[in-house]
């Protein structure tokens, strides 16, 4: 059982607006990626860990987006993008500079759903 089973539909239909807001942003951020957008190339040149760190990334958002809009996997893809947003928050912080703020944001927002869609332990039943 999960926790957005025991919501309201208006906590529902706020989870699923917010699913939906994130798969949007992550895919149209992974295609620039993916597609060699000039700007994503000059960041991933000043982290310093290769063009392929690009592809990567831009697969993990991509895939992440898609996780975030199956019922089954929304929180795997809820958790897979939080922990890619605080990733990218240290690269700021610690590696390119610049703005961390987006990045903070769509964190949060992750990190939101992935809280939500969490798992739920059922008690054990007494022998």
């Amino acid at each position: 059982m999960t926790t957005s089973s025991l919501a309201s539909p208006t906590q529902r239909r706020i989870v699923w607006g917010v699913r939906i807001l994130l798969a949007l942003a992550f895919v149209a951020a992974g295609a620039a990626k993916l597609a060699g957008a000039q700007q994503m190339v000059q960041v991933f040149d000043a982290i310093g860990f290769g063009q392929w760190f690009r592809y990567v990334t831009g697969l993990v958002e991509v895939g992440g987006a898609v996780l975030l809009l199956v019922p089954a996997t929304g929180f795997l893809g809820g958790l897979l993008l939080f922990a890619t947003m605080v990733c990218a928050v240290a690269t700021h912080l610690l590696l390119i500079g610049g703005n961390p703020a987006p990045a903070v944001v769509l964190a949060l927002l992750s990190g939101f759903v992935a809280w939500r869609l969490r798992p739920q332990s059922r008690p054990v039943a007494a022998a």
